[in-house]
């Protein structure tokens, strides 16, 4: 056996082992990261917020605790009144609903000569097998719940607490990460850093703008429809629907719709159709020109960078992928030497002239030749007296 073999199959080995450990442990931090990046967007997000105010003297981490406290108050109010106007819609919807169960059992009696009655429908309801399963299952997943909503908590204090210090201590962070690095790449660093916070605040703008065009669109109905709260149904419509990637359309119609039932069942299907007209408007008109502008990347990049986005890290990474992608778009076109085109009308689309008229008469000549050959008529090629037997000289 040579002497190398016995370390060679020990250093695979380790190299296995390393490989394995390491692959365990990115598993067992996957959640921590994706909470990383998430508050590493937001402080990218409220840098230029807390950099204006640090450029006027105030201290960074106190700039960056006004914004929080902003924004703490500003969700905290929105959450507040929503609830109360949610409360008070479940409350009279449950004093109504005997109402709209006789209206229900009026319309089938008349349209199907039937003789039913409320109480012998609210007698078959509470005895029947479904609701019997759906409150074993409800109380069997409460304490399911109850750890979705502490890990939820726990999770949003984990990214605010990364997003303060990330915000607070960016200068330190950016000092700490170019002190490693030459002079060279330090420039490079700084500049990437910077189109990251360019590309992520104009995300966020064009994000807010939709969100508030979104809340016009659906107040103007609301208030035709004589919806009860339809400046907070906009709010809430304009901010879940743009800032909850995926199901947050879902989310931002069933809220319209549970309040309109209230007032007249006909108004749900008319907010339903509204919301499913507005949505497929948004997606093919509106967002595609808005993001194409303040991201500035084209809209088919950026509806691809989504469902790729959405494919690796969920809704996590349909939300963060659009900012990443024009960051990473806009500092390798930095980089990438790019040419004058020339002056070709193919560049545009355009067939160049005398092109496809040469192809057909060429085509056409070849037939015309063909023809007359199998007529027996001298070729193209061969003309009177001009053949070799006839005393001419080859060329």
């Amino acid at each position: 056996m040579p002497r190398w073999l016995p370390r060679a199959m020990i250093l695979a080995l380790a190299l296995v082992g390393l490989f394995q450990l390491g692959s365990w442990a990115f598993h067992q931090l996957t959640g921590l990261l994706i909470n990383i990046l998430i508050a590493f967007f937001a402080a990218l997000a409220i840098e230029p917020a807390v950099s204006r105010m640090a450029s006027r003297g105030m201290r960074r981490g106190l700039a960056t605790f006004l914004v929080f406290i902003g924004l703490l108050i500003a969700i905290a109010g929105f959450i507040t009144l929503l609830g109360s106007m949610l409360a008070g819609q479940i409350i009279k919807i449950v004093e109504d609903f005997p109402d709209y169960l006789d209206s229900v059992i009026n319309w089938i009696n008349a349209h199907f000569n039937t003789d039913l009655k409320r109480v012998d429908v609210q007698e078959g309801l509470l005895r029947s097998d479904w609701l019997r399963s759906y409150v074993q299952n409800s109380a069997t997943g409460v304490l399911d719940v109850s750890a979705q909503v502490l890990g939820g908590l726990f999770q949003l204090l984990t990214i605010t607490l990364f997003s303060f210090y990330f915000a607070a201590d960016g200068p330190r962070l950016r000092r700490a990460l170019c002190s490693v690095l030459p002079p060279a790449r330090q420039a490079e660093v700084l500049r990437a850093w910077e189109i990251a916070v360019d590309k992520t605040g104009g995300y966020l703008y064009s994000r807010g703008l939709m969100a508030l065009i979104s809340g016009v669109a659906h107040y103007v109905l609301l208030e035709f429809l004589d919806v009860p709260y339809a400046p907070v149904l906009a709010v809430w419509v304009g901010l879940v629907s743009q800032f909850i990637p995926t199901i947050g359309t879902y989310l931002a119609g069933a809220l319209p719709m549970l309040i309109a039932f209230t007032v007249d069942p006909w108004y749900a299907l008319w907010v339903l159709v509204f919301v499913v007209v507005y949505q497929q408007f948004e997606n093919y008109v509106l967002q595609p020109k808005l993001t194409a502008k303040t991201v500035d990347i084209h809209p088919a990049v950026a509806f691809g960078s989504v469902i790729a986005g959405t494919a690796l890290l969920g809704a996590v990474g349909a939300l963060i992928a659009i900012p990443a992608v024009a960051t990473l778009q806009a500092f390798l076109g930095a980089y990438v030497k790019r040419y004058d085109v020339t002056d070709d009308p193919r560049v545009q689309g355009h067939r160049e002239r005398g092109r496809g008229a040469s192809v057909v008469t060429r085509v056409r000549s070849l037939l015309e030749g063909r023809r007359g050959v199998d007529a027996g008529e001298p070729g193209p090629q061969s003309g009177s007296g001009s053949g070799p037997g006839e005393g001419s000289t080859p060329s």
